[in-house]
């Protein structure tokens, strides 16, 4: 077995930012996106762990269209489920750590403070369900290597997010409408990666317990507030940012009304859990502005 790891999804948002912080380190990284690796093929798994041996696979491809996975729940459970199960055979094959991405919608979102890494579960949505089955699989195949790592309300330079998409918008609406009763934490991708790599080191070194960790930044807001934050860093009035209910919005999937996750295992781990959302915003902001005016 090598020192390096190996990335599946890289051609995402997080897998982008992660492969550019495991290159900052030196180390030796493999990125394979979902044209060149369909992690539900056993075969091709094994085949790509068999050939390069990597010491981490971190895992972030997956379903993530939630409204569509209402109606295609196996094509998602598939994917969601099925894929991390076959990586963690491999992984448990081949003597790799898996480190794998997950969500805060395996949680009802019906909490009134954070979540713990230990918290019951209960997922409102196809999406939700399929991402638990997925968080299940790796946790009862790799009891001593393998990592669930929840995220949340993610956004970076390297794809479509929220916080590009207010970018955009500030520039051609007068005004916006944006729900102020779901609560969550804005996550940039950038941090998300730095926490994956110091917790696989730490599988690595055996300073990090296996099992569920929440990667996202502290604090908490609500889309309104966190439109606000984003005009206010554009120079725009954050006057113009309007608060609505999820009543104004609805779509297929239900959206957790509270999203907010603990960050406690981080300590038991040495490692220092994420960082203020509003000062990660500030400076993700400029690459995220040349991102989407470019």
């Amino acid at each position: 077995m090598s020192d390096g790891w190996l990335i599946t999804g890289a051609g995402g948002m997080l897998g982008q930012d992660l492969l550019a912080r495991l290159a900052d380190d030196g180390g030796t990284a493999v990125g394979l996106d979902r044209a060149t690796l369909d992690i539900t093929d056993a075969d091709a798994v094994r085949a790509v762990l068999a050939e390069h041996r990597p010491a981490v696979v971190v895992n972030c491809a997956a379903w993530t269209a939630v409204d569509d996975a209402e109606s295609r729940e196996s094509e998602a459970l598939r994917i969601n489920g099925e894929g991390p199960l076959r990586l963690a055979e491999a992984c448990a094959e081949y003597g790799a750590v898996l480190l794998h991405v997950s969500t805060d919608y395996v949680f009802a979102g019906d909490a009134t403070s954070p979540y713990p890494e230990e918290a019951p579960t209960g997922p409102r949505s196809a999406y939700g369900r399929t991402k638990l089955a997925g968080e299940r699989a790796v946790l009862e195949t790799l009891p001593e290597t393998g990592y669930v790592v929840r995220t949340a309300w993610l956004y970076g330079a390297g794809g479509g997010n929220f916080v590009r998409t207010m970018i955009k918008l500030e520039g051609i609406k007068d005004t916006l409408d944006v729900v102020d009763d779901q609560h969550g934490q804005p996550t940039w991708t950038v941090d998300l990666a730095d926490l994956l790599v110091r917790l696989g080191h730490g599988a690595l070194a055996g300073t990090a317990p296996a099992g569920v960790y929440h990667g996202t930044s502290s604090g908490e807001t609500t889309w309104f507030g966190f439109t606000r934050e984003i005009f206010r860093l554009l120079g725009a009035d954050p006057e113009r940012v309007r608060p609505t209910t999820s009543e104004a919005f609805v779509r297929p999937a239900p959206r957790p009304a509270y999203s907010v996750l603990g960050h406690e295992r981080w300590a038991r781990a040495g490692i220092e859990p994420g960082r203020p959302w509003p000062e990660a915003l500030a400076e993700a902001f400029p690459s995220l502005v040349e991102a989407e005016r470019g």
